[in-house]
């Protein structure tokens, strides 16, 4: 392990990370802020696993800005290899070197006696193409090599091959990287590095080994809202405390994405910006797809919504999906007291039966194949009309529960 440098210790305290957190809008529980501390004194990464949105990384975002270092990112990915994490040769310079050498080989083995002379002068040469002024550092690398201090992000490491794991041994071990054909570089300024997973597979117990860890999970009620309030979001307090209770039900779901802090967030910027005041089950209908990236858990969640709102509330009749600034005289069921039983009072006669149209609509198996995250087989999914999607989502729920 290479000395650490004698900088000041960025935080003197358990409470000073929980507050320095807090000044750029992060709010930390008192394990979490234990083991940043641990991780700025001890000089051991922390690996970070949870689901995905949890605020993992904007850990490391955050602990880069509370420590004035600078942030270095590698974002993890499937068939990554060691050069995009380590380093790379600089091939254009060293073809370039190597027109230049071409043109000097005669000066190079002039007044050489004989042939393994001149072969030896021209082997000499070889160094010349594989020096640090060749070198392109990557992240592991320039985080070890560089003199300023930094944080050192390795993103959803859990996506990246084990081979790549292998490769951050040394690094997160010993703090150094190893080029053979220059040798070894070892950090003068040991970096801070955080490692986030999404335990989409397990690691290998070397790399936990060499780590500090900690499973991060979706906070409780009060912690959230206190996240909402920190972020600003600009929803009136009691919508926020509401839409955290929301939030919360839709994550006891089997979704197959839960909604994470992050959605929520823009969540409630959505609905503020929408000047929502109180929660409705049609707005958030019409706004649920900031939260919800799947249809099958859309259609989930658009059952509940109304309940999760007020458990004591019968679904509305939002009416037939299209836009109101045509002119259409008939009322729509539900909204300006026509029998939800009779669909359009007037105009049928002059239009097809809305009703039987959304039958049709919603009949099984409309969907093909080929649609990502769709209920059943079936053929192309129909277009869209000009109405907003959640509303026509969640009628088609309520128009559902009435039959």
């Amino acid at each position: 392990m290479p000395e650490t440098s004698r900088e000041e210790h960025p935080f003197g305290s358990i409470e000073e990370v929980t507050r320095r957190f807090a000044e750029h809008g992060y709010l930390v529980d008192r394990r979490l802020a234990t083991t940043v501390f641990l991780l700025s004194r001890l000089d051991k990464p922390v690996l970070l696993e949870g689901p995905a949105g949890v605020g993992k990384t904007e850990l490391a975002k955050t602990l880069a800005a509370a420590t004035g270092r600078r942030l270095l990112r590698l974002q993890c990915y499937e068939g990554q290899d060691e050069t995009k994490a380590l380093y790379e040769w600089d091939y254009g310079k060293q073809l370039l070197y190597t027109q230049m050498l071409r043109d000097k080989i005669g000066e190079i083995t002039a007044g050489a006696p004989d042939l393994a002379t001149a072969v030896r002068r021209i082997r000499e040469q070889d160094s010349v193409f594989f020096s640090e002024q060749f070198l392109a550092p990557r992240p592991l690398l320039d985080a070890i090599r560089g003199d300023e201090p930094c944080v050192l992000l390795v993103d959803e490491v859990d996506r990246a091959d084990e081979a790549l794991e292998a490769v951050l041994l040394e690094c997160l071990a010993e703090f150094q990287v190893s080029v053979p054909e220059i040798g070894t570089f070892t950090a003068t300024t040991v970096p801070y590095v955080v490692l986030t997973s999404n335990n989409t597979r397990d690691l290998s117990a070397a790399l936990k080994r060499r780590c500090l860890h900690l499973f991060l999970d979706y906070p409780d009620a009060e912690r959230e809202l206190a996240i909402l309030r920190a972020k600003r979001t600009g929803l009136a307090e009691a919508a926020a405390r509401q839409l955290v209770h929301v939030v919360r039900g839709l994550r006891e779901l089997p979704l197959r994405k839960a909604p994470s802090i992050s959605e929520t967030v823009d969540w409630a910027r959505t609905l503020a910006v929408l000047g929502v005041e109180e929660l409705e089950p049609a707005v958030l209908a019409e706004t649920a797809n900031v939260v919800l990236k799947y249809e099958r858990d859309m259609d989930r969640a658009l059952e509940v919504l109304p309940r999760l709102v007020d458990p004591n509330r019968e679904l509305p009749e939002l009416g037939h999906p299209h836009g109101h600034g045509h002119g259409h005289e008939h009322g729509h069921a539900g909204r300006h007291g026509a029998n939800p039983a009779n669909g359009h009072a007037a105009g049928a006669a002059d239009e097809p039966d809305g009703r039987a149209v959304r039958a049709a609509m919603d009949r099984p198996g409309r969907h093909d194949a080929a649609y990502y995250g769709a209920p059943g087989p079936g053929p192309d999914r129909p277009a869209a009309s000009a109405g907003g999607r959640g509303a026509r989502s969640f009628a088609a729920v309520t128009r559902r529960r009435g039959t």
